[in-house]
């Protein structure tokens, strides 16, 4: 985890990659390695890892992205930080991707992609 400094923003990681429930396999694992860079790169620091098992499209049906909406709620995080969008919901649902980007957009609390491609300047970030 990135040291904890007075001027990094908290960020919970949001990790939903993994088709089996319990089972931390290489998708979670190069999620959160790949996580975790970004948020040191950018002065941020993780608050909380989040994990869901891949799956149930829509997010608030999860139990991790509930917990993520508590934690913004309750003021404790200023971004989530998720690898790629089909994260949050997959394409079949978009819709419900941003339900919820809305919703934490409405609270003061930005998304941040994590996966290289799309952090990088141009049509997709």
């Amino acid at each position: 985890m990135t040291p904890h400094c007075d001027t990094a923003s908290p960020a919970v990681l949001y990790v939903c990659a993994d088709r089996a429930p319990g089972a931390s396999g290489t998708a979670t694992q190069c999620a959160q390695t790949e996580g975790r860079a970004f948020a040191q790169e950018r002065g941020l620091t993780i608050a909380e890892v989040v994990t869901d098992t891949y799956g149930e499209p829509d997010p608030a049906r999860r139990t991790g992205w509930r917990r993520v909406r508590q934690l913004v709620q309750t003021g404790d995080v200023t971004a989530v930080l998720v690898r790629w969008p089909c994260a949050i919901a997959p394409e079949s649902a978009h819709e419900l991707r941003h339900r919820e980007t809305s919703w934490l957009r409405d609270h003061g609390v930005r998304v941040r992609y994590t996966w290289a491609p799309l952090t990088r300047p141009g049509p997709l970030a």
